[in-house]
């Protein structure tokens, strides 16, 4: 017989709120059912354009280009766009006028050229299913970690099929399955108390060196060497790679066009209302260039300081919960972030909900669970929703929506001290 902290099922594991198991589960089915039966209908289409005219797999072009340019050791194509486009254009069919901005470390293109190596559709479909393969083996490695969670595989695994930064990935053809899985793995390496080989997994996201601000500023404020030290030898080998392949080169290129792309960071962002995170969240509603970034700048850094208090002055919370906060600061305070990247958001559902059920079990009445619920609910809605509101209103709820759940991590971990409730692993 299991305890009664592991035995909450169904419409009771809210404590008969209105977010019940059922309801859950009825909705992860009818947005899946809508999801995919949209990305179905699509897809399904002769050749390898879409019934929008785009090109399946959307960005993979890019990586499936950039591994071209690895197989064939073109070197000054790496950062030439021009150069690419003739590439593209030459490797895959129907894929003439598709151009990319390369902004991807060097390191990528040479991950990406064993599948550059097949004809593109079926380096596409092997490419989805890695991808597919990663976010379930992370939900379902994170699931198993979560003790609260054990009677609601079912719910669990809708909410999980449904959720839209998993459906974007997809459709996108992105590479935040792996940003997800070096999130994953360093969670796991934090709980066992293996924080350099957690840095490691961490120092892994210089692919997408963005995701890496927010824990970079968490360790190093926190003075914990040792993940800082797995980082920076995990990020130091990626690019001594490119450098030996192609030459020191390639990384002087790369340096060139980061800094002329932060200049002109727009051009990578035709569709701000796809993007969650806070310097578009002002740019969208402030018009100039001064004053958004300023903004941004200066709720970047609330946002972290709140993430890092969370680690420093919030010890009673239990690791899942601190690891979270690190995650939505990851998303908030990343200067360039796409609905896809949304996908490394599924740990914080999962950790989330079960603290929220081990808090409801210890003391049903507290206000810090029935909160954390309600914005839980919200902040997976937001993926879904954020993005076309905000192009009609120029206000992306979600950034809202998620500087709203680390501030009430925040609140929780000093009323749970207060209180005394520490649910630890």
């Amino acid at each position: 017989m299991r305890s009664s902290n592991y035995g909450l099922h169904n419409a009771d594991w809210i404590n008969g709120g209105w977010i019940t198991s059922r309801r859950l589960s009825a909705q992860g089915i009818i947005l899946a059912l809508c999801l995919w039966s949209v990305y179905g209908w699509i897809v399904a289409t002769p050749g390898l354009r879409d019934r929008n005219g785009n090109l399946k797999g959307t960005d993979f072009s890019h990586l499936y280009t950039l591994g071209s340019v690895a197989l064939t050791h073109r070197t000054a194509d790496l950062y030439d766009v021009n150069g690419q486009a003739k590439l593209t254009a030459l490797r895959i069919p129907g894929a003439a006028g598709i151009a990319y901005i390369p902004m991807y470390p060097p390191q990528v293109s040479i991950f990406f050229a064993p599948l550059a190596a097949l004809p593109y559709g079926a380096a596409l479909v092997i490419w989805l299913i890695v991808s597919a393969l990663l976010y379930g083996v992370c939900c379902y490695a994170l699931w198993l970690a979560c003790p609260h969670l054990c009677n609601e595989r079912r719910t669990v695994l809708l909410l999980a099929i449904a959720f839209p930064g998993f459906f974007h990935l997809i459709l996108w053809g992105q590479t935040s399955a792996m940003a997800l899985t070096c999130f994953t793995a360093a969670f796991f390496f934090l709980r066992q108390e293996k924080l350099f080989l957690a840095g490691l997994a961490l120092g892994c996201l210089m692919f997408k060196p963005q995701l890496g601000v927010a824990a970079a500023f968490i360790f190093i404020s926190t003075r914990t060497w040792r993940v800082i030290a797995g980082g920076i030898v995990s990020a130091t080998a990626q690019l001594a790679l490119p450098a030996i392949y192609y030459g020191p080169e390639s990384l002087r290129a790369w340096l060139r066009v980061m800094r002329s792309v932060a200049y002109n960071v727009a051009v990578l962002e035709p569709r701000p209302y796809q993007t969650h995170n806070l310097r578009i969240f002002w740019t969208m509603l402030i018009p100039g260039r001064t004053l958004p970034f300023a903004l941004y700048v200066i709720s970047a850094l609330v946002i972290l300081g709140f993430a890092a208090a969370v680690w420093t002055r919030r010890p009673a919370l239990p690791l899942g919960v601190r690891y979270s906060s690190l995650l939505l600061a990851s998303v908030l305070v990343a200067p360039h972030l796409i609905v896809y990247d949304l996908v490394i958001l599924a740990p914080v559902f999962l950790l989330m909900a079960d603290w929220v059920l081990a808090q409801s079990a210890i003391a049903p009445a507290a206000g810090s669970a029935s909160a954390m619920k309600v914005i839980l609910y919200l902040t997976y809605l937001a993926t879904l929703l954020s993005g076309p509101i905000a192009r009609w209103t120029h206000l992306q709820v979600s950034v809202v929506v998620m500087s709203g759940l680390i501030y009430v991590v925040w609140r929780a971990g000093g009323a749970t001290k207060r209180c005394g409730l520490i649910v630890s692993r």
